[in-house]
């Protein structure tokens, strides 16, 4: 019998024998997991983290601070300050107003003269349609009122320079020259008719007297027929008797109407010349009307435009406008004297004296400025519509010592009004003055931090302090009062 060896381990007794496919071949060994913190754990570490980094931080600041305490430089970046200046400080009043024309012309529309009856007019005046009545302006519209109506038919352009004498407006004529026409015609009809009425008295006159002549043949006829009275019978005696008597009577009652005739004649050759002279006073207020329709400049000046409501809107006057007699349409101004009509506060108007100089300023033109002496202050305030009824303004009135040629007037402008000023001193911000009961200080900034120092103060504005001891030029102060 053959013996067989073989190196596979021996079958367990426990498992007994089992195929070779399932049996594994090798088996790995268990790895170490380490163990999970807690979280507890995890936040008390960072809120230890977060205590250390908080104290360096704090360790740094306090190294710096004394870094920066030690080097004189304690504060200064969280402290803003402002250096002494030296120059001329001015207190001041600010007046806002318009600028205006010292010397102006204002051309006002012309008041017609004359009848609104067209009592006494010949020519055209039958076909105005009877009397009319309007007030003493005159009429405006159209109709037969339309004599005194005005309507600008040339105008001189606006910014226009005119001298004295140019013609600066020319109104429509038309009516104008046809009531002067009409009234012409009627003194010459009324000299006719004063002619013709002295012409007829002398004819009634004369044929009067040729009927008192044969009133009086008459009554001498009747007497030489009573001389035959003893030769007639005692009726025709009686007839003659009757008959003297009668052209008696009748003689001496025309020798009564002849200054009676004469009389009634003069008296209507008198009211022909009253209206003979009424008719010609209308002439020559028609003449004069006719001249008020050209209107020429009183003065050298620039052409200014008023405004006037237009079809419910304002514009400047242009030709082709109808204006009210008396109203203003035009001015002439002067710009070679000009001035500001402000308006001040009553408080600070006390502080106003005449002569007092003044810095002009045009909200149009920031970039100009140019002098001004306070020439007028008024002796009465005047409330305004934007502020309450108890806070009065006072008009004063600035003349411009210097013109320019973009200084025109109706534009807006301010004015400082000098008070008082310091020459050659220092000056200070207002902010940087504090004011106890000790007097007036500053915060000046030395070696060490913060100087209060004791001042000696001039003049404010409203910007600055004038600054007499105390601080020099070029000093470095606080604005705010340090901690």
């Amino acid at each position: 019998m053959q013996s067989f060896s073989s190196s596979a381990p021996a079958p367990s007794p426990d498992h007994g024998l089992l195929p070779s496919t399932l049996v594994p071949e090798a088996v790995p060994e268990p790895k170490l997991v380490p163990p999970q913190p807690d979280r507890r754990r995890r936040l008390v570490w960072a809120a230890v983290l977060a205590l250390v980094l908080a104290g360096v931080a704090t360790a740094l600041y306090q190294a710096n601070r004394s870094a920066a305490r030690a080097s004189g430089k304690a504060a200064v970046a969280s402290i803003p300050v402002a250096a002494v200046s030296a120059g001329d400080l001015n207190v001041t009043i600010r007046a806002n107003g318009t600028v205006a024309a010292e010397n102006f012309a204002a051309l006002m529309a012309p008041r017609i003269q004359g009848s609104r009856t067209n009592m006494n007019r010949g020519g055209t005046a039958n076909n105005f349609g009877g009397v009319q009545t309007a007030s003493g302006g005159g009429g405006l519209g159209p109709g037969p009122m339309g004599d005194f109506s005005l309507i600008l038919m040339n105008l001189a352009k606006p910014g226009a320079l005119v001298k004295p004498g140019d013609t600066v407006a020319e109104f429509d004529p038309q009516m104008q020259q046809q009531r002067l026409d009409d009234y012409k015609d009627a003194v010459i009809q009324n000299q006719g008719t004063l002619r013709k009425m002295e012409a007829n008295l002398a004819a009634i006159r004369e044929a009067h007297d040729q009927t008192v002549r044969s009133a009086k043949a008459a009554w001498q006829q009747a007497l030489l027929d009573l001389q035959t009275i003893p030769i007639r019978s005692a009726i025709d005696a009686e007839n003659y008797k009757l008959a003297a008597e009668q052209t008696e009577s009748a003689y001496k009652q025309l020798l009564f109407e002849a200054s009676l005739v004469v009389e009634s004649q003069m008296a209507q050759i008198r009211a022909t010349e009253l209206n003979q002279q009424q008719t010609t006073i209308e002439m020559q207020r028609a003449q004069i009307n006719l001249q008020k329709m050209t209107v020429k400049s009183p003065m050298q000046g620039i052409v200014v435009m008023p405004s006037i409501v237009r079809n419910g809107e304002l514009g400047q006057v242009r030709e082709g406008d109808q204006v009210m007699p008396g109203q203003t349409f035009m001015q002439i101004v002067d710009l070679r004297s000009l001035v500001l009509n402000a308006t001040v506060n009553q408080v600070d108007a006390e502080k106003l004296r005449l002569g007092m100089k003044a810095a002009v300023q045009l909200d149009a033109y920031p970039e100009f400025k140019t002098d001004g002496t306070l020439i007028g202050i008024g002796a009465l305030s005047k409330t305004s519509t934007f502020r309450a009824g108890y806070v009065g303004e006072i008009p004063i009135l600035i003349k411009i010592d210097h013109t320019d040629p973009r200084m025109i007037p109706d534009l807006t402008g301010s004015a400082e009004i000098v008070l008082s000023s310091e020459k050659d001193t220092l000056i200070a911000p207002r902010e940087a003055v504090f004011e106890e009961a000790g007097g007036p200080f500053v915060f000046l900034q030395g070696p060490e931090g913060w100087i209060r120092r004791k001042v000696e103060a001039g003049p404010r504005s409203f910007t600055g302090v004038a600054i007499r001891s105390g601080v020099q030029k070029g000093d470095l102060i606080a604005t705010q009062r340090p901690l």
